[in-house]
């Protein structure tokens, strides 16, 4: 029979899975202040109940500085993987796919906080840990070569990044079929590599594949298919199909308006291009107001005032503003 003093830790390490299981809800719901208050409960509780130094504050703290990322506090969420980094090691060894996942979580961060050099070192450690403890073929280690792709095409090395999202792509493809929503993702990177390459009807065939997909798993309504849209949007025009380009950033418009409403960033990145497209058929007092509305909301969005896509929108709106 267990003492009092057992029981009630058994209670209170119950009442932390319960406020982690609650955080994680609210996280799912985008409620990231209802979710960071209590993955901050769960995380007292089981400090408290199980020392610093246990599994499951390295859970708690793991999920915490998931939603610290979606806040936008990057040190705080480095601050936060690289504890639970330090438990998981500790607790399983180096070479753990619990530890894999605490690197990888960390190299996302890296990458946001411009340290491509530490995050390609993270992913590419986060690579070897799956591939040994799940083989080569695991959609786990896609996960991480996908990652790589992502921090190759940041350091500018294109024929690297393609690889790595061809070889995602194989892998998802063989375990998942070739309609699974996590396949569209990995052609979707294709195509923007493609893209970035030159290769504009890869690009485009890699697009349109990607949307048929998530047509068909999401509903043509979806955010999903609002930024394949977008995307093909953008090689529609640059194939110079303005004709197409323009019906494709005004679909994706309209379904971020309806899922957003319209003021969200979202909705301006779709209004810019739309914007350079009425620019590229010469109707200047159109994309005037597209120009001006996106800028607006971003200037409404409380993004510093030296933020790249804000210069982006305002050298847009300067170029069909009349001289002085």
């Amino acid at each position: 029979i267990a003492s009092p003093k057992e029981e009630v830790g058994a209670g209170r390490g119950a009442a932390g899975r319960l406020w982690n299981s609650l955080g994680y809800h609210l996280h799912a719901l985008a409620d990231l202040a209802g979710a960071r208050a209590a993955y901050e409960r769960a995380l007292k509780i089981d400090e408290t109940v199980y020392g610093p130094e246990h599994p499951n504050v390295a859970r708690d703290v793991n999920n915490l500085g998931s939603v610290l990322w979606n806040l936008g506090d990057l040190a705080g969420a480095r601050a936060a993987y690289e504890r639970a980094l330090k438990i998981d090691e500790t607790v399983y060894g180096p070479e753990h796919p619990k530890v894999a996942t605490d690197v990888n979580n960390l190299g996302n961060v890296l990458r946001a906080q411009g340290d491509l050099a530490g995050a390609r070192a993270a992913f590419e450690r986060a690579l070897v840990i799956w591939e040994t403890a799940l083989g080569s073929e695991h959609p786990q280690v896609a996960t991480a070569v996908n990652n790589l792709g992502h921090v190759l095409h940041d350091l500018g090395d294109l024929a690297g990044t393609r690889a790595a999202f061809e070889r995602a792509l194989a892998i998802l493809e063989t375990a998942l079929g070739s309609e699974h929503p996590q396949v569209a993702m990995a052609v979707n990177n294709l195509g923007s590599v493609l893209w970035a390459q030159g290769d504009l009807a890869g690009a485009r065939a890699a697009y349109e594949r990607a949307l048929a997909i998530d047509e068909e798993v999401y509903g043509p309504e979806h955010t999903n298919v609002a930024t394949l849209v977008n995307n093909l949007g953008l090689v529609l025009r640059d194939l110079g199909d303005l004709a197409g380009a323009r019906a494709a950033f005004e679909r994706a418009l309209a379904i971020d308006e309806a899922v957003y409403g319209p003021e969200h960033p979202e909705v301006a990145t779709d209004v810019n291009n739309l914007g350079l497209v009425l620019h590229a058929l010469g109707d200047l007092a159109g994309a005037r107001t597209a120009f001006e509305r996106a800028l607006a909301i971003l200037e409404r969005s409380q993004l510093p005032p030296e933020h790249p896509y804000l210069k982006t929108v305002r050298g847009n709106l300067e170029g069909v503003l009349p001289p002085d």
